[in-house]
């Protein structure tokens, strides 16, 4: 009685029908439907093993022929894409220094390819000795990558003339300084990175250190040793204490007795003067030799087996041995660079060098008289590197480019092809514009398209190089071979 209406029906209205099936397919499954989409395969088993047996002989004959055929020597697959124009990637600088006026002395790669790392100081004439320098680096691979701004800068407080990545440490690397010291910095350590420096002793270099080695420790698993040159005459290995030091373990000096009276460009005692030393490359064929270029003029050849003493009197803890056995035939002016070729047969045994007569010399280690004489630049040459990848290619930094009526680009990296001539370079690239030279340039090992090259203007360009310089040809070291025979003949 309390509601004013009556009572409402309801009823359930879910389905318009009163009975329901399963409609899951619109056809019926017939029972041979798996038979009908996938018949079963008859195989003539006896037929094939018959077939199989008539031609095995023919077949293993061919894999034979095959096998035996050099048609794909130096040959490797490259999943990269084609790439035929060499471009400038990257443009790197620290204005800091460029304010001073400093310029790139050396550039080197760390052990992944990623990060590069560069040298400020003074390869010109100056009063710079205590001028304040820098070691920058920076990680290509890294987001947001600003040239302008490295990812680490160390301040030196004497010029740094050469630096080197550890080989397989990507976080370490050395430096050699204007003042004759040796400094090896952690750039994971942003606080303090130096972890090992030679100081100021009687074992250090008394002129600037123009190169830096790694070396593995023979005696010590893991470790590594560094060796220096300097134009004092040594050539230095230096190995780790705990203390942070690093401790004289052998050495080498370059005396005047070494070399030919005609290689000597100034009047020496005759086996009292040491002859300076501006850099070293050892061979990929035997690790005990190695070659050195010489103010002189000269390349040398030399071997750590080396057990006569170097006869000038040098104050050193541990004796000098004089290593030199060979000189090869001179340039017109001091040496600035050598490299040896990381491609090797015992009959070869390559390296080339350069100086400031402007020429490359192509040298076997078996002859005094160069393969080839290349005269790449009026002015002076200042390195050269052979490529990692490619027998016939190398790369060499001058101080002159090419002038015409509006610009003149001095300055340029020569990239030499066997392959293509052997006489003029495949292509030179223009790195810096006024009167700025190449002073140094390196492969990359790892990423074997990138080549960095260091300049007097304070700038590190990157260059991708293109497939024509980095993929190897079928038999390149078979043309070599041919090249260095004809030459010889």
């Amino acid at each position: 009685k309390s509601c004013q209406t009556v009572k409402i029906s309801t009823v359930e209205t879910a389905a318009q029908s009163h009975t329901s099936r399963d409609a899951g397919v619109q056809t019926d499954q017939s029972k041979d439907a798996v038979q009908d989409f996938q018949p079963e395969v008859q195989v003539d088993y006896a037929s094939l093993l018959a077939f199989l047996q008539r031609v095995e002989d023919a077949v293993i004959k061919e894999l034979n022929k095959n096998w035996k055929s050099r048609a794909f020597d130096g040959f490797e697959v490259n999943w990269t894409d084609q790439n035929e124009t060499v471009l400038c990637l990257h443009t790197l600088s620290y204005p800091e220094a460029q304010d001073q006026n400093l310029q790139v002395t050396s550039v080197s790669w760390n052990a992944t390819g990623s990060v590069v790392a560069c040298s400020y100081g003074r390869l010109d004439d100056g009063d710079w000795s205590t001028e304040k320098s820098y070691v920058c680096t920076w990680n290509l691979d890294r987001r947001g990558l600003n040239p302008q701004r490295p990812d680490l800068v160390v301040d030196v407080p004497s010029s740094v003339m050469c630096v080197a990545f550890h080989p397989s440490q990507p976080s370490l690397i050395a430096g050699g300084l204007f003042s004759g010291e040796l400094v090896v910095w952690d750039t994971g350590r942003t606080e303090d990175p130096v972890i090992w420096r030679t100081g100021m002793t009687d074992d250090t270099h008394t002129d600037p250190v123009y190169q830096v080695n790694w070396l593995p420790d023979a005696k010590r698993r893991n470790h590594s040793r560094l060796l220096s040159v300097s134009t004092d005459g040594k050539i230095l290995v230096w190995k780790e204490e705990r203390d942070g030091r690093l401790a004289l373990a052998e050495g080498f000096a370059i005396v005047a007795q070494q070399i030919p009276r005609s290689a000597q460009l100034k009047k020496f005692a005759w086996g009292e003067a040491a002859v300076g030393a501006t850099s070293l490359s050892f061979s990929h064929f035997d690790p005990r030799v190695f070659v050195v270029g010489v103010e002189g003029g000269y390349s040398l050849k030399c071997s750590t087996a080396a057990e006569t003493l170097a006869l000038h009197r040098t104050g050193s803890s541990v004796p000098l041995r004089a290593p030199a056995e060979l000189a090869f035939s001179p340039h017109g002016g001091p040496v600035y660079s050598v490299s040896c070729s990381p491609f090797h047969r015992q009959v070869l045994n390559l390296f080339l060098s350069c100086g400031t007569d402007g020429q490359v010399h192509v040298h076997s280690m078996l002859q005094p008289q160069p393969l080839l004489s290349l005269q790449l630049s009026k002015k002076y040459l200042f390195c050269v590197r052979w490529s990692p990848v490619r027998p016939l290619v190398f790369a060499a930094a001058s101080g002159e480019g090419n002038c015409n009526k509006r610009l003149c680009l001095i300055g340029d990296v020569h990239l030499f092809d066997f392959e293509k001539s052997s006489r003029k370079p495949a292509l030179s690239l223009k790195q810096a514009a006024g009167e700025r030279p190449v002073y140094c340039l390196e492969f990359n090992t790892k990423q074997t398209r990138l080549l960095a090259a260091g300049d007097a203007a304070g700038t590190v360009r990157v260059w991708q190089l293109s497939s024509d310089f980095t993929e190897q040809g079928p038999r390149e070291m078979n043309r070599l071979e041919q090249l260095a025979s004809e030459i010889t003949d």
